[in-house]
């Protein structure tokens, strides 16, 4: 039953669907699995045992009544901490929201259920979202299951810890600046940024409104690109209460269809540099599509101004949201949070100006670099400059801070594009190296078979196992 933990979820489904396993079988494994590991990785807030093994019986109930086996039927999946999820605390990693519980389930949540998902608990961030980091003064650091002295990356670092270590077959994150990305990277594994509207972020802390509803979009996790396209297609749609939500006709994409499509290798010196190690796994990367595409070095102009655009509004005008509601409680604050602060105030307050300025500036700049990749619809990079780093040396200082180590992730979020990391290699210490598989706005499928194209390709990935036992991906 072991294997269970690390199982696909199409292979989970078919084997409650022909009852060769149960539900109950499988949320038994997670839960013990949850108990052995939490004390190491501090990776989830909230475990709801009652609330997964009741409805893991209902499930079961079904299969045996001979009910429909939904695309998600007995899986067992976490959430992020800043999505609503009825009747659990969802404090987003602040002290300032501990005592906030949810009301009622965030649309993606009701749809997770009801193609059968059984939610076993919600996962840590760092406070507000705002770091690379996952540690806060509510609930403490996460740790990477390839190294407990590194970090799980953040904001989605619980999540992405729950699911490498396989406490959780899959779940959901969110990405402002790489927040889904980055920390799978860090701990090897699958998560896609999607267009902001195709899955809608109603329920998320901090809601996604106005200006920056772009920004910030809400994705899928999980340990294969497969498993990933599943959540992607239960959690899609439009929502009425989203206002960038959109009905995108689904497409699919068979291998042959592609063949021979370009893919271009992302160059710009705006992104700055990355370790060896990060270099070899997008050549890898790159080696392994040219097998069924036309692989070339592709130079992308005006990322310089997409960065400097995307701290406009992640850093002075997110921080001038966050100040109404810090003001004179700064002693409760996480020091990584007060750091964010600090940096985000350093330039003068935005004017009304400034702000319309930088809509239209984003706006033209998203424009010139979807007319560039015209004819190369899906670019290869880094998903940043390293592997995970260790406690504590993530910050926002200016200098070698997360402004020059997260350029690669950051820019997508500024013009709207989607991007997956497909788990590629691993450095001299054994950290995963993720890559980047990047497409233009809506065209999430596409990324998305790219990126399982790739991933076939490549072949099995392990499961963290300098501290754990394990088994095969």
């Amino acid at each position: 039953m072991d294997s269970i933990y690390f199982a696909g979820i199409a292979e989970v489904v078919g084997k409650i669907r022909t009852k060769q396993i149960s539900p109950r079988d499988v949320i038994d494994v997670h839960l013990a699995h949850i108990e052995k590991l939490q004390p190491k990785l501090n990776a989830f807030v909230h475990v709801d045992a009652e609330g997964a093994r009741r409805q893991a019986l209902a499930a079961e109930t079904g299969v045996f009544r001979g009910d429909a086996v939904g695309a998600l039927h007995g899986v067992a999946l976490s959430i992020k901490s800043s999505i609503d999820v009825a009747r659990w605390p969802c404090p987003a990693g602040s002290r300032l929201r501990a005592n906030y519980v949810a009301g009622e389930d965030a649309v993606l949540v009701s749809r997770l259920r009801a193609a059968g998902a059984i939610l076993i608990g919600n996962t840590n961030v760092p406070e507000f979202l705002m770091a690379y980091e996952t540690d806060n003064a509510l609930s403490g650091k996460t740790s990477n299951p390839w190294d407990i002295s590194r970090s799980a990356g953040g904001s989605s670092g619980g999540e992405a810890a729950a699911i490498a270590s396989g406490c959780a077959m899959g779940g959901v994150g969110s990405d402002g600046g790489g927040s889904v990305r980055v920390p799978a990277h860090f701990c090897g594994i699958s998560g896609l940024k999607p267009t902001p509207g195709r899955i809608p972020g109603t329920g998320h802390f901090p809601r996604g409104a106005g200006g920056f509803a772009w920004l910030g979009v809400v994705g899928p996790m999980a340990r294969r690109v497969a498993d990933v396209r599943v959540l992607f297609d239960v959690m899609k749609g439009p929502d009425a209460d989203d206002a960038l939500s959109s009905a995108i006709e689904a497409r699919s994409f068979s291998e042959g269809e592609l063949a021979g499509m370009r893919v271009g290798i992302l160059e710009s010196d705006a992104l700055g540099d990355v370790t060896p190690e990060t270099a070899e796994a997008v050549k890898r990367a790159a080696m392994l599509l040219s097998k069924t595409f036309t692989v070339e070095p592709f130079q992308l102009e005006g990322l310089e101004l997409a960065i400097e655009l995307w701290w406009f509004f992640f850093g002075p005008m997110i921080a001038r949201l966050f100040q109404p509601m810090v003001e004179g409680r700064e002693a409760e604050l996480s020091p990584m949070f007060r750091e964010y602060m600090s940096m985000a105030s350093l330039k003068i307050e935005p004017t009304v100006d400034e702000l319309m300025g930088a809509c239209v500036k984003r706006d033209i700049l998203r424009a010139k670099i979807i007319k560039q990749m015209r004819d190369v619809p899906i670019l290869l990079s880094p998903v940043c400059a390293a592997p995970a780093f260790r406690h504590g040396e993530g910050n926002w200082q200016p200098v070698c801070g997360y402004r020059d180590t997260m350029r690669h992730a950051q820019w997508l979020n500024l013009a709207g594009f989607p991007g997956v990391t497909v788990p590629m290699g691993f450095s001299a210490q054994g950290l995963p190296i993720g890559v980047q598989v990047i497409g233009r706005p809506n065209e999430d499928e596409l990324v998305l078979a790219v990126a399982e194209i790739l991933e076939t390709a490549r072949g099995k990935f392990e499961a963290p196992k300098p501290q754990f036992e394990h088994t095969a991906l």
